[in-house]
């Protein structure tokens, strides 16, 4: 179980995906976080990044491992594709 609110985690996840931004652009992508729900990161991956066939990878050994080490071990990162939406209320 995560020991975090789901507001308490914003500002650390925010911080952790600066740290993986300067990847993502080096590759013409880019990363958008939609929110946070129950310990789940929702971003949508966008530029290069979106549709790619690496981007799955990209996903969990880039950006989830980064969250993981800076944050906690149980985090879980999910894409939301553009034109799909999420509720996260």
């Amino acid at each position: 179980m995560i020991p975090f609110t789901d507001e308490e985690l914003l500002k650390p996840v925010s911080a952790s995906l600066q740290k993986v931004m300067p990847m993502l652009e080096k590759d013409g992508g880019g990363l958008d976080l939609l929110g946070i729900k129950n310990g789940k990161i929702y971003v949508r991956l966008t530029g290069h990044c979106h549709g790619c066939a690496a981007s799955g990878t990209t996903l969990k050994y880039g950006i989830e491992r980064q969250l993981k080490i800076d944050i906690h071990p149980e985090l879980e990162v999910i894409n939301i594709p553009m034109g799909e939406e999420v509720r996260l209320d």
